[in-house]
């Protein structure tokens, strides 16, 4: 079963660049050119936008590949099929990776045995309640990334066909 979905590199140094394309043509099995432009929020970085279709399981390999370089931003979002959930990997130096299942509307799912760990560690006082669930939801990569999510002036504008 083929899903779809996107990699946003939301900035990486223009050395790496090269290094982060081969890296996706390693995992798709096709040359890969990806339009770079620069990253207005951090000077010196760069940014790119490339939709994908693959096998499911692609957005994990592409994360995998990707995730061991440590000046580098970036997300990776797999559509459900029927095989399988939705996927949002985020990744930041500072925070690494953070992985979500998502349904089909693109709402992460979390898991009963991760909710009831984070109900029980609460309940023990190693921590509060609030911030297990904001880490369920990737909260802290969402704030560290949310400035590099707007590219600013001649960024590429994806228009949606279908609104649910």
């Amino acid at each position: 079963m083929t899903t779809r979905g996107v990699l946003y590199v939301h900035s990486a140094p223009r050395a790496l660049c090269p290094h982060v394309e081969w890296a996706v043509a390693g995992v798709l099995g096709t040359r890969v050119s990806l339009d770079w432009i620069r990253q207005p929020a951090a000077p010196g970085t760069w940014r790119s936008e490339f939709s994908w279709q693959g096998e499911a399981g692609t957005a994990s390999k592409l994360a995998s590949a990707l995730r061991g370089w440590h000046l580098l931003r970036f997300e990776v979002t797999a559509e459900p099929c029927p095989t399988a959930e939705g996927e949002r990997y985020s990744c930041t130096p500072d925070l690494g990776i953070f992985h979500a299942v998502t349904g089909i509307h693109g709402d992460i799912l979390i898991p009963e045995d991760r909710l009831r760990a984070a109900l029980t560690r609460s309940q023990r006082g190693e921590t509060d309640l609030e911030a297990e669930l904001a880490k369920l939801l990737g909260k802290p990569w969402d704030d560290e990334l949310e400035p590099f999510r707007y590219a600013g002036e001649g960024a590429p504008v994806r228009w949606l066909h279908q609104v649910v």
